[in-house]
C-alpha cells in the first residue's frame, strides 16, 4: 500500500504531553502530523488511548497537588476555590422571610442602623 510513512511515537511521549494538558492540536504539532492522525491512532490503538487518559489524569493529579500546597500555605483564593469545588461551598446564601402566620408577607421590615428621615417637618432656610 503506497502512501505516507506511518508516524511513530511512543506512549511515554504521549503521557508526557498529556500531563502538560496539551491539546490534540499541540500533540499533533509536536509529532509533525495532523490532529486527525492522533485521533485515528487513539481509536485504532488502545495503548495510545490509554496513554492519553493516563497522561491527562496524571496532569490533573499534579495540578491538584499544587493547589493543595498553595492552600496549605494560606493562599486564601485557593482555599475559597477548593472549598467551592471539593466541598460544594457557595458564596450565595438564601434567606426566607416569613411572618408569624407562616405566609411570605412580612408584617414589618426593620432596617437596623438606618435612621429615618422625614422631610415634611423641615423648613428651607435658604429661601
Amino acid at each position: 500500500m503506497a502512501g505516507r510513512p506511518k508516524k511513530e511515537f511512543t506512549t511515554e511521549e504521549i503521557i508526557k504531553l498529556c500531563r502538560l494538558n496539551c491539546t490534540m492540536e499541540e500533540i499533533a504539532a509536536y509529532f509533525g502530523c495532523n490532529k486527525k492522525t492522533i485521533e485515528r491512532r487513539m481509536q485504532d490503538d488502545p495503548d495510545i488511548a490509554e496513554a492519553i487518559d493516563m497522561g491527562r489524569n496524571l496532569g490533573k493529579l499534579s495540578l491538584r497537588r499544587k493547589q493543595i500546597q498553595a492552600a496549605d500555605k494560606g493562599n486564601a483564593t485557593m482555599l475559597v476555590w477548593l472549598g467551592k469545588q471539593v466541598l460544594g461551598q457557595k458564596d450565595k446564601t438564601e434567606t426566607e422571610i416569613t411572618s408569624p402566620d407562616g405566609s411570605l408577607q412580612p408584617t414589618q421590615i426593620v432596617l437596623k442602623g438606618v435612621s429615618s428621615y422625614d422631610d415634611s417637618d423641615s423648613t428651607d432656610t435658604d429661601s
